[in-house]
């Protein structure tokens, strides 16, 4: 277990780093889905939320063109969901921000397509992100409700034959894992991207359920890791992670190559310091709730249109504890008090470490070196995280 850490910096005063106003939002227009995914992190705060009228979105744009946010990332439940969906770009668009869409894909028709056509909606987006979970429908349905991977490769080809700025992001948990290799040849020779992202289903929303299990073991995961590294190099970097398996095995060799030539840390680490987000951008769910990241829903910041977004932006305790993670040494951890290897570390990302510890203030143990060569006794076990914490 690890230490209870007093703050010892004043939470509504943000650090210095901070800008004035955030550059980006991150918004989730509706907690409503056509699909109910075995891993879906949101799938907590769909339950009793209600969806904020337009009316009360539009109002928040104009506090954001007023801040100078530049860019929105529009997300669910299922965006496509929402029937007004291109009334709340459009208005993102006359509030001058560009705007990104993630979606499952499978509600994209040639309708959809026409009406991307409208006034300024292709010119001002950044890209549309569709989830993509295995090389045929028997493996990628397994995470997925019956049916959806015919409709969300329907939808991926349609934006890529009217080309649309398309990214596809693969979730690699326990049903697709061992059909790694299958889905890189199928998205970059047979649907032809350019490339495609990965991270790993983790211990949010509905993958806390122990009825279905979709969590890697470290075994797979291990096997994620190779695989993932392999298949980078022979398709010449198309395949890329900010986060997952293979994010972690670049971050464990740079590591393995640093401690052969004697080194003890890297430029920049050694405290809880994987966060930036929280430096750029807010996010606000689909009840108009302020939160520091949609990960992070428990950490809640106020209301749009009742809470000026400047003042949570800046003074804000929740946000600002997670900003202040960095300033914690990693060492004022009792996990990592006598670790070798903390001026190499982040931490990990907050949300997955509240997510796993119920605290701010922990190490994740997916991104810990130590524990993945097994050199640590206090926590031993990874597989499963209610037994670790």
């Amino acid at each position: 277990m690890n230490s209870i850490i007093a703050p010892y910096y004043d939470p509504v005063v943000p650090s210095e780093s901070v800008p004035l106003a955030p550059k980006s939002v991150d918004i989730s227009i509706t907690g409503k889905c056509n699909l109910k995914c075995a891993y879906c992190f949101y799938a907590d705060e769909m339950q009793g939320l209600s969806d904020l009228p337009f009316d009360r979105w539009d109002a928040f744009f104009q506090e954001c063109e007023d801040l100078g946010v530049q860019r929105a990332t529009v997300s669910g439940g299922e965006a496509f969901c929402r029937p007004d969906l291109f009334r709340v770009i459009d208005s993102l668009i006359d509030h001058k921000m560009r705007y990104s869409l993630l979606s499952n894909g499978t509600l994209i028709t040639k309708k959809t397509i026409n009406s991307f056509e409208e006034g300024k909606r292709r010119l001002r987006m950044d890209s549309i992100q569709i989830s993509i979970d295995g090389s045929s429908a028997s493996i990628h349905n397994k995470s997925r409700p019956p049916d959806s991977f015919d409709a969300a490769v329907r939808g991926l080809r349609l934006l890529l034959d009217h080309e649309f700025p398309v990214t596809v992001r693969v979730t690699i948990n326990a049903h697709n894992v061992y059909d790694l290799e299958n889905i890189a040849s199928f998205l970059l020779e047979d649907i032809g991207i350019k490339s495609f992202g990965t991270n790993e289903a983790d211990y949010f929303g509905s993958a806390r359920c122990g009825a279905q299990r979709v969590l890697l073991s470290e075994k797979e995961r291990q096997y994620a890791m190779d695989t993932l590294l392999r298949l980078q190099k022979e398709y010449h970097g198309r395949i890329n992670a900010m986060a997952g398996p293979l994010s972690r095995a670049h971050m464990f060799s740079d590591i393995e190559q640093a401690v052969r030539e004697g080194k003890t840390g890297f430029s920049g680490r050694g405290t809880l310091c994987s966060c930036g987000g929280v430096f750029q951008k807010i996010s606000v769910l689909h009840d108009g709730t302020m939160v520091p990241c949609n990960m992070l829903p428990k950490l809640t910041m106020g209301v749009i249109g009742i809470n000026p977004v400047s003042e949570v932006w800046l003074h804000h305790p929740s946000m600002n504890a997670v900003r202040q993670r960095r300033k914690i040494p990693l060492t004022a951890l009792s996990t990592c008090t006598d670790c070798p290897y903390t001026g190499f570390c982040t931490g990990g990302c907050p949300a997955t470490v509240m997510s796993k510890t119920g605290r701010l203030l922990a190490r994740d143990p997916l991104t810990c070196y130590r524990l993945y060569i097994g050199d640590d006794n206090n926590e031993q076990h990874i597989e499963g995280y209610a037994e670790a914490v």
